[in-house]
This record gives structure tokens, sequence and C-alpha cells, in this order.
């Protein structure tokens, strides 16, 4: 029989959850804005090798920030799913399972920046291949990762419809406000997804889509994140 006294207290996953959160946030922001954004010229692939090679280190960081992101999504899912099992076990379980096929594609999508790197340092690939191949294998290898992202990202925002739903629904438990934010940034990932998959013309529309995600998302997220630190939750009050 197990012993409910020597049980971890609710508030222990709540803090774990939101420092988690915090941490994930300030590593996708580096990943994404230094590397990503910073060396990644989709139109340039030359540029995109010369970024990349001469600041090797830099995106060898992002790629390890990207891989305890990762880590990171993993414990979330797991703490969010005892956090909710009070409001609906079902669901909460459900929302685990959307959170983990996300982060198992975006890992195998991120094995590409793996591919880059094989490609700009090995000396078989220099000899094998002119310069400008090699560019484009480089820009070909980030595209497959980005469109594998895209895809994971789906999975995330139905991740983010569930966790919202069940906030909104746990009757006080945790704040409606941040359950219907969540709600909304699911609608804005998968929104974005699709848009990137349907529309020839997406970078006309791309500042746009930018915002339907970014700003529920952010706003959702870290309210989320910073309410779990400050408040937590008290999960034995449902039981």
């Amino acid at each position: 029989m197990t012993n409910r006294n020597n049980e971890t207290p609710p508030l222990h996953y709540s803090r774990a959850a939101g420092v988690g959160l915090l941490l994930m946030a300030i590593l996708a922001m580096f990943s994404n804005f230094s590397v990503l954004e910073g060396l990644i010229v989709f139109d340039d692939p030359a540029a995109t090798a010369t970024n990349i090679m001469t600041n090797e280190m830099l995106f060898r960081t992002g790629f390890i920030s990207f891989v305890i992101v990762l880590i990171l999504d993993v414990l979330l899912a797991w703490a969010l799913y005892v956090l909710l099992l009070p409001v609906n076990k079902n669901l909460a379980m459900l929302a685990a399972w959307f959170r983990l096929v996300y982060t198992a594609i975006f890992g195998v999508a991120l094995h590409n920046f793996l591919g880059v790197l094989q490609l700009l340092s090995g000396t078989e690939y220099l000899a094998a291949f002119t310069p400008e191949q090699i560019h484009a294998q480089v820009l070909s290898l980030i595209d497959a990762f980005n469109n594998g992202w895209l895809i994971g990202l789906v999975f995330f925002g139905f991740h983010l419809l569930i966790v919202g739903y069940l906030i909104i629904r746990s009757g006080g438990y945790m704040p409606r406000l941040i359950g219907i934010f969540l709600v909304i940034a699911s609608a804005g990932y998968v929104i974005d997804s699709f848009a990137h998959f349907l529309l020839t013309n997406y970078s006309d529309y791309k500042t746009i889509f930018l915002l339907i995600v970014a700003i529920p998302g952010v706003i959702g997220e870290l309210s989320l994140a910073f309410w779990l630190l400050v408040k937590g939750v008290k999960v034995q009050q449902r039981r």
C-alpha cells in the first residue's frame, strides 16, 4: 500500500513546471534569435554556410540548447500531467501524450543540425562536392528541420488546447484567464503551421502569423510559468 505521506507535495510539481517553462523560454529564445535568425539566410546558401562556419561554437551551443529544451519538454509533460490529473485524468494523459509526440518529432527534426555540421566540417564532403552543392545541401537540411518542427507544432498546439481547456474547467483550481490564453495560443500554432503548408505566398503574411502565435503564446505560457512559481496549486483540495 502506498503511503500518501511519502508522496511528493503538489507544490513541488508546480515549482518544477514553472522553472521548466522559464528555462525553456530562455533557451528557445537564445537558439531562435542567436542561431536561427542570426546565422541562417534562407535565400542565400553561401552566406548561411559562411555564418555557421564562422560561428560554429554558437551554432553548436544553439543545438545543445535545443536538446536541453527537449529534456525539459519531457519533464514538463510529466509535471503538468500530475498537476492536471485531479481535473480530468484521461484528458491530462492525452495532453501529456501530445507534448511527448511533439518532443519526439522535434528531436528527429533537430537531427538535421548534426548533418549540417558534418557537411561543413567533413573533408570527405569537400572532396566529393563543390562548395555550391554543399551550401545547397546545408540549406536543404535546415529547411527539413523547419518543416519537421512545423509538423511537431501542430501536436504542441493540441497539447496547449487540452491544457488550456483543463485549466478553464478546473473551477478556480488554476486561473481561467491563463487557460483562455493557452487555448488562443493553441489555435495560433495550428493555424500558422497549416498556413506554411497551404499558402504559397506565406512570406507575404509572415508577420501577421508571427503575431498570432507569439502574443497569446508568450502571455499564456509565461503567465502560467510565473503563476506556478509564485502561487502554485493545491491539488490535495480536489482529491
